[in-house]
């Protein structure tokens, strides 16, 4: 069993800053993290790989630091990574990602899972994962749970809603999309960090590598197009009302009269 396991190296949310010129985020010098639900995700690649042998591909598209996700998914026990990097990648929107990842899952080839996670704390569009089994024409099911079950030619999983939850049977190969609940992600042993760093190679792809038309690819292939990018606007200070309880209700009352949010009757 192969499984190939898509992460996102993500800013750290607190140090996020836009190009005002392209609306894309600024991402040179900015601490990043391998974005939280992707690192569910590879946690259940790694427990099946341990319950059933599986080999784990963890693939990822960035600039060259994008290599230290890599390492950390490394040294938490995945079998390869693999970085498509080119500047012909940049600036990309979701359905330029998906096709780019889509090009090199169908070079590695073979695979049984591909697991995303739900959707990444930069964008929070939760598109990547669905628009990737549809450029591999194949089965989904997102805000994956739990892993149910898996035989030769299917797998059975609980798909989270939002009162309850749904369980789903797919045939095999099948792309799933984790939520935080499917795993708890392992700290990396000592042992695994010095073999991420000392001894694994880490595979750079590029367009020439994956074959692309660049037409279709990066900015120029993105369809989605920022139109401004602003901060919004912080909000005002609350107010207190004091006084004894039935004068402060009615003070209460008649500010919000007063602003249209309620209506005498």
């Amino acid at each position: 069993m192969k499984i190939v396991v898509c992460i996102k190296q993500v800013p750290n949310t607190n140090e996020v800053k836009l190009d005002p010129k392209t609306g894309t985020l600024i991402r040179e010098g900015i601490p990043s993290i391998i974005n939280p639900d992707d690192k569910n995700a590879l946690e259940a690649a790694l427990v099946l790989k341990e319950e059933m042998g599986a080999f784990v591909t963890v693939l990822t598209m960035g600039p060259p630091q994008a290599e230290i996700a890599l390492r950390e998914a490394l040294a938490m026990g995945a079998d390869e990574a693999i970085l498509l990097s080119d500047r012909a990648f940049a600036g990309s929107d979701t359905w330029a990602t998906s096709l780019t990842l889509a090009q090199a899952i169908r070079k590695i080839g073979n695979y049984t899972i591909i697991l995303c996670g739900r959707q990444a704390i930069d964008g929070d569009t939760a598109q990547v994962g669905p628009e990737l089994a549809q450029h591999l024409d194949l089965p989904q099911v997102t805000y994956v749970r739990k892993i149910l079950g898996i035989t030769k030619d299917s797998i059975t999983v609980e798909r989270a809603l939002e009162d309850g939850y749904m369980t789903i049977e797919s045939d095999l190969p099948v792309l799933l999309t984790a939520v935080k609940e499917l795993s708890t992600p392992r700290y990396p042993l000592m042992r695994g960090i010095v073999d991420a760093f000392e001894t694994k190679e880490i595979t750079v792809w590029g367009l020439e590598d994956l074959g692309g038309d660049p037409e279709r690819l990066g900015l120029k292939g993105s369809p989605t197009q920022v139109k401004r990018t602003f901060n919004p606007p912080g909000k005002t200070p609350g107010r207190i009302i004091e006084g004894a309880p039935r004068v402060a209700v009615n003070a209460l009352i008649d500010e919000l009269l007063a602003k249209n949010i309620l209506k005498e009757v």
